[in-house]
């Protein structure tokens, strides 16, 4: 298999090289953001600049013109891209989402005030191509979860969850496997679901089948659908070595495409998926499939609302390489759309942020430890760089709290 690299914009588009100051601006706003945090960047003549100390994390500025002026064409895009092509990187000794935490942690005052009305310059709105459609869904999926069944598998854990895992809170996480923390996660979602012998479940998102074999050992039978060619043929391979084929039915279906009623609905860390635009549809799809005395349990990634809004209608870098489509929802939108759009109530929230931290930290280890055997499989150097930035983004921000997860159980409202 041979996977192409992502495009790069190696230059700004010529409307803002007009504009902007191939770099300068962006370096200057770079400069006085780190005097006042605990890093230092390192530029190729050994200069220093940054707030940090001797023991602080270390990022090393490998070719300056290059990183700023992706900078100043894109801040929510370039950052990543500069990553991606080597313009920068971590200095030896120092990790890179421990490098990342200080600017996860002041996310919404990284930028001074005054400059903040200027974003519209820069700002991309998210491309039409990217709306969840059922057409743009399955493109969209396909782009993430269709590259190759055996990348997943070399940094995830034998269940092939990949979602926040629940660790033991009475524990030290350094004596709990990974393996037992994600079936606990799984365990908890359909526990939440009230998910029992004769239940009929639906999973909206398979993933590789765990849940719904996990379903089925407790007696349920189960109808699970997902627009992943790649996880649908991995998924009905392991629910066969399971031996519950005959309590499991995967279908390569949108969710909205479903009928029939169900018992409990459940659905991990697929709501990201959704799209603004359909989180209505979403919630009274499930409404609508979800049989009298029924429950939904999901799980969510979340960020604070005040956050969504302000992030809710421009293009970053995680939508334009990792999650196309994707949009994170704030635990008051769910609130809100559940409220005004269907008779589901939120009744119970447990998140738990900081094991997802935990959890992409490990993945990012394994996937640097395994990293010989998936260049193997035709991924390159770009690629590399490309998900070390991801997953190491992304713990930074759960680390920080930028984001959150939770398990949501919902149920209707009690009409009289």
């Amino acid at each position: 298999m041979t996977v192409d690299a992502p495009r790069l914009e190696l230059t700004p588009p010529l409307h803002l090289s007009r504009v902007l100051t191939r770099g300068s601006v962006a370096k200057k706003i770079v400069h006085a953001t780190v005097a006042g945090m605990p890093v230092r960047l390192r530029y190729p003549d050994g200069t220093e600049v940054g707030g940090g100390g001797p023991d602080s994390p270390v990022l090393e500025v490998v070719r300056p013109d290059a990183l700023y002026r992706r900078l100043e064409a894109h801040p929510k895009i370039g950052l990543g891209e500069a990553y991606m092509a080597g313009d920068w990187r971590a200095a030896p000794g120092t990790d890179l989402a421990q490098a990342l935490m200080p600017f996860a942690a002041r996310m919404g005052r990284l930028v001074p005030k005054p400059l903040l009305s200027l974003r519209g310059l820069v700002d991309r709105a998210i491309p039409r191509q990217q709306r969840n459609t059922l057409e743009g869904s399955r493109s969209n999926i396909s782009a993430h979860y269709d590259l190759s069944n055996d990348l997943f598998a070399a940094f995830l854990d034998p269940s092939m969850s990949y979602s926040s895992a629940l660790f033991d809170p009475t524990r030290p996480l350094a004596e709990q496997d990974l393996h037992e923390a994600q079936l606990r996660k799984v365990d908890g979602i359909l526990d939440a679901a009230g998910v029992r012998l004769g239940s009929r479940v639906l999973e909206i998102g398979t993933g590789w089948g765990e849940l719904a074999i996990r379903a089925a050992r407790r007696g349920a039978t189960v109808t699970t659908v997902t627009l992943s060619a790649e996880q649908r043929d991995l998924a009905m391979k392991r629910i066969a070595e399971a031996g519950v084929t005959d309590r499991v039915e995967v279908r390569l279906q949108d969710y909205r495409e479903v009928t029939g009623q169900f018992d409990a609905v459940v659905s991990v860390e697929m709501i990201e998926a959704v799209g603004e635009e359909y989180w209505e549809t979403y919630f009274r799809r499930i409404d609508e499939l979800l049989a009298p005395g029924g429950a939904v349990a999901i799980q969510a990634i979340l960020m604070e609302h005040h956050r969504l809004i302000a992030t809710r209608g421009s293009f970053g870098w995680i939508q334009k390489y990792i999650f196309p489509g994707g949009l994170i929802p704030s635990l008051q939108s769910i609130h809100e759309v559940t409220r005004d759009r269907t008779d589901l109530r939120v009744e119970r929230v447990q998140a738990f942020g900081g094991d997802y931290a935990e959890t992409l930290r490990r993945w990012r280890e394994t996937f640097l430890d395994q990293w010989p055997s998936i260049n193997s499989q035709g991924f390159d150097e770009t690629f590399r760089r490309m998900w070390e930035f991801y997953l190491a983004y992304c713990e930074a921000g759960f680390a920080t709290h930028y984001l959150d997860v939770a398990q949501i159980r919902l149920a209707r409202k009690d009409i009289r």
